[in-house]
C-alpha cells in the first residue's frame, strides 16, 4: 500500500522496505488489535496473527474488531478480512494459544519483529525467551487493564518500569533465569485503580488502544533503523 500520506512522513524509500518486512503479532485484544489496524494502514507488507479467542460481547468495549456482527467469531478471521479489505498486504493465521511449542512453526516464518500483546505470564515468557534465542527485535506489553491515562504510557527496559503487577512478575522471571538480555516493553506509570473481587478485570478502550498504536509506531521506527 503506497499511500502519499504516509510516504510524506516516512519517505517514499522507507514506505518501500515496510512492504518487504514480515511482522507478527501475538495476541488480538485490545492492545492487538489496534496494533494490527496501524502496522496495515502504515504499509507492513507481511503480517502474521496469532490469537485462539472469538471476539465476545464483553470486548465491544475497547477491541478493535468486536462489533455485534462479530460476537462469536474468529478474531483472527475478522482482523485478516479487516486488514485486506484495507490493504493488499500477505496475512497468515494461527488460531492458538501460543506457547513454546508453536515455536517451531511460528518461527519458520522469516520475521523482522515481534510484537507481543499476550495477557498470559507464561505465553509472555515463552515468546520472549524465543525472540532472545532466535534474536528477532521485539517489544512486549504489558498490563493494560483498570487503568484511564494513555499520556501515562511509556516504551522503556523491564527492569524499569513501575506500578505494573505483571511487569514485577516478568521481572523476577527474568532473574531467576539469569537473562542479561535489554527487554524492550509498553508500559504504563499510573497506578492501576484497585480490582473488584469478583468483577471481571476493568478496562476502558483509551489506554490498550493507545498502547496498541504506540507498539505499532516502535515497530515502524525500528524496522526501518
Amino acid at each position: 500500500m503506497d499511500n502519499v500520506r504516509t510516504q510524506g512522513i516516512l519517505g517514499k524509500e522507507s514506505s518501500k522496505r515496510l512492504r518487504q518486512k514480515t511482522v507478527l503479532v501475538v495476541g488480538l485484544g485490545g492492545v492487538g488489535s489496534f496494533c494490527v489496524e496501524a502496522l496495515a494502514r502504515t504499509g507492513i507488507g507481511h503480517l502474521i496473527l496469532v490469537d485462539a479467542d472469538v471476539f465476545e460481547d464483553s470486548n465491544r468495549n475497547r477491541q478493535l474488531g468486536a462489533t455485534q456482527e462479530t460476537i462469536g467469531q474468529k478474531k483472527t478471521e475478522v482482523l485478516k478480512k479487516r486488514v485486506l479489505s484495507i490493504t493488499d498486504a500477505q496475512v497468515d493465521t494461527y488460531d492458538f494459544f501460543y506457547d513454546h511449542t508453536k515455536d517451531k512453526e511460528l518461527f519458520s516464518h522469516t520475521i523482522d519483529f515481534v510484537c507481543d500483546c499476550i495477557d498470559s505470564l507464561s505465553s509472555k515468557q515463552d515468546l520472549m525467551q524465543a525472540c532472545l534465542q532466535r534474536q528477532i527485535p521485539f517489544l512486549s506489553c504489558m498490563g493494560m487493564g483498570r487503568r484511564f491515562d494513555p499520556t501515562k504510557l511509556e516504551v522503556m527496559e523491564l527492569e524499569k518500569t513501575s506500578n505494573d503487577p505483571l511487569a514485577k512478575r516478568l521481572r523476577i522471571w527474568k532473574r531467576k533465569q539469569r537473562i542479561k538480555n535489554k527487554i524492550p516493553v509498553v508500559c504504563s506509570r499510573e497506578t492501576p485503580i484497585p480490582q473488584v473481587e469478583g468483577q471481571p478485570l476493568a478496562s476502558v478502550i483509551f489506554v490498550p488502544a493507545s498502547a496498541g498504536l504506540l507498539i505499532a509506531k516502535e515497530c515502524i521506527e525500528r524496522l526501518l533503523k
